[in-house]
Parts: C-alpha cells; structure tokens; sequence
C-alpha cells in the first residue's frame, strides 16, 4: 500500500471522510462528534494521509498538531471493502513513524465509548495507547474515550 500526504481533492477521499462523518453522527450524540469535515481537515496544523493499492483507496488518517511536542490522531478510516485487511495498521503505524520524524513525543486521540468504536480502541491498545484524561480542548464526555501514547 502506498501512503501519502493528500491535499483532499480527490472525489473517492472526499467520498470516504463523508461516509466517516454519516457513521459518526449516526452512532454519536451531535455534541460528541469530533470528527472533522473536508474543509476543517484542510487546516495548515493538520497533514492528511491516504492509502492506495493499486489505485484504490483503502483508508486514510490525519494527525493534527497540538503544540510542538503533541499532536493527535484525527480522521481514521478504512474503505468498507479493505477491514480487516490491515490497512488501519499500516496507516497508524505510519502515522506514528512520521510523528517521530517530526520530534513530536506524544500522540492523542479521541474515541467513540460504544461497542461501535471497540474494534478502533483494540487496535489503539494494540499498539500500546492507554486511556486518559481529555486532553486540548476536550472535555468529560460519557460517549469519548481518549487515548495517548509517548513516542521518542
């Protein structure tokens, strides 16, 4: 799979963070979705990544800076046809790679609390995140999980 920074212009990325924001809003309480829409995504803090095989999207994730040493983890998605496949692996691991290339040393994240996100949070503890407190401008939310991992 090939990863990439994207600049959110392409009609299948556009396609897939739209189907992301459909699933968030129809399995969260309005004022609990944090995902970001296009424009939003397109922030100068934010580098959006997206991966291809073959020609085909196969997920994207985005990591958008918090301070000079923390940045979180926004934005993950796999294309319907490629779970289970290991692209959010590839993705994350990615990710994490090009956070510790950059000299960030903690990475962040917000989650669904419902059996929906389960799969998404055993892969964030797969790769050693752990829960916290909110963190940025996160508050308390029932419906949020958040998770932080140190990198150096």
């Amino acid at each position: 799979m090939e990863i990439k920074i994207d600049d959110l212009s392409n009609g299948e990325v556009i396609k897939l963070l739209e189907e992301h924001l459909a699933d968030m809003h129809a399995t969260t309480p309005p004022e609990s979705v944090h995902a970001l829409d296009v424009d939003r995504l397109k922030a100068p803090e934010i580098t959006f990544f997206s991966g291809w095989l073959n020609g085909r999207l196969m997920g994207c994730l985005a990591i958008k800076e918090l301070d000079s040493s923390h940045v979180e983890l926004k934005s993950m998605r796999t294309s319907t046809f490629a779970r289970q496949s290991g692209v959010a692996s590839r993705l994350l691991t990615h990710a994490l790679e090009v956070a510790k290339s950059r000299g960030y040393k903690q990475v962040s994240l917000e989650t669904g609390a419902h059996d929906y996100f389960k799969a998404a949070r055993n892969l964030y503890e797969k790769f050693g995140f752990s829960y916290c407190e909110p963190f940025a401008d996160y508050k308390p939310d029932p419906n949020s999980r958040f998770m932080t991992l140190g990198i150096n």
